[in-house]
């Protein structure tokens, strides 16, 4: 079987579509060899270039010109005749040749619908016009989670029928063990705290970091902070400054793959009370990472955190403050639930999702 895909985000995002892009290539090239798989784009990046080191992976250049990727891309994949041409991010090329080829595209959230005051009026009408294009033309939809299909049916009007959902796992990194020498060496680097909380993630109005600060005023619990800074991040550092937590709050910045899988080990607890996500990504690396973890009760997340991850309403500071100091002063209780989390959390493993996606291909070719 030949499958091409939009590589756009595989060699240019270095975080949620990009991380998506090549784990499921990669995956897809390490348990089924017997495979092509073709990467479309303009031009490729240093990024997955390991993943390209696989015989079975090809970088293909897409034709020239302004929106080749909407208007080219399709037909440059049926010129390498590829059996399936899949979408890797809500997307599909909007012309085709004759040839026959099938279809797939991955949907991730909806969030614009659910959260419009996040987006520009513009982004919202573009967004909605090319999920609803993508979804219509498309043989099978994959929703990354049970949420994003409900989402799906609700918002796109698409029939429950056309939707599998297959979820996604994390990087590689969060399930090796780093050695100790490199522990430490990522300790003394980032300087970090001997016990601390972990929040991973964008630091944006709805992954609701200022509820975590305010939920540690009045404590000497460390709250140590890996993400992109966006404004929202002043709204932050304003309280930070004026409850005098600058020795509390720790931001990291140029954390490696490798050193943010430490950094996930070292922490006590993980703290993500997103108001919404399509699937919660950093809720996997936690519990891969033997790390208890506290998040919302909303969208996905339970899908994601399982029945032994602690779970808070994500607008009440102190419904969060209360589970963080249960977990924070019970380490029997911590142990308990990472092992739990643990064991739930081999689902979101490589093999199975591989093999999700590669019975969805079969069957869609058959």
């Amino acid at each position: 079987m030949k499958i091409a895909f939009d590589a756009k985000r595989f060699f240019h995002n270095t975080s949620g579509l990009g991380n998506y892009s090549r784990d499921l290539v990669r995956i897809l090239a390490k348990y089924f060899p017997e495979n092509e798989y073709i990467l479309l784009n303009k031009n490729k990046s240093e990024r997955g270039s390991d993943i390209l080191k696989n015989s079975n992976v090809h970088f293909v250049e897409t034709s020239k010109g302004s929106l080749s990727r909407q208007l080219k891309m399709g037909k440059d994949a049926q010129k390498q005749n590829a059996d399936i041409f899949h979408g890797l991010s809500g997307e599909l090329p909007l012309k085709w040749g004759k040839e026959p080829i099938k279809k797939i595209v991955t949907i991730h959230d909806l969030i614009f619908f659910r959260y419009p005051q996040y987006y520009s009026f513009f982004d919202r009408k573009i967004h909605f016009w090319k999920f609803k294009k993508a979804a219509n033309s498309a043989d099978k939809i994959i929703a990354i989670s049970e949420q994003t299909k409900k989402d799906i049916i609700e918002f796109l009007k698409v029939p429950e029928s056309k939707i599998e959902v297959i979820y996604q796992g994390c990087h590689k990194a969060f399930k090796e063990e780093q050695s100790d020498e490199f522990i430490q060496q990522t300790k003394e680097k980032f300087d970090l705290p001997e016990r601390f909380i972990l929040n991973v993630g964008t630091i944006e109005d709805r992954k609701n970091l200022f509820n975590v600060v305010k939920a540690i005023k009045d404590t000497e619990i460390p709250l140590v902070v890996v993400g992109k800074k966006t404004k929202y991040f002043q709204k932050i550092t304003n309280f930070i400054q004026k409850n005098k937590m600058e020795k509390q709050v720790h931001f990291l910045e140029g954390v490696s793959m490798d050193e943010l899988a430490v950094v996930y080990k070292l922490a006590d607890i993980f703290v993500y009370p997103s108001f919404f996500e399509g699937f919660g990504i950093p809720v996997i690396e936690a519990l891969f990472s033997r790390t208890v973890t506290i998040t919302s009760n909303t969208s996905c997340l339970p899908e994601a955190g399982g029945p032994d991850s602690v779970y808070i309403d994500p607008q009440n500071y102190l419904d969060i403050q209360s589970k963080i100091k249960f977990l924070w002063d019970n380490e029997s209780e911590r142990k308990r639930r990472a092992d739990k989390g643990f064991e739930f959390v081999q689902k979101f493993n490589d093999e199975p999702i591989a093999n999700e996606l590669m019975s969805l291909y079969r069957k869609i070719i058959s």
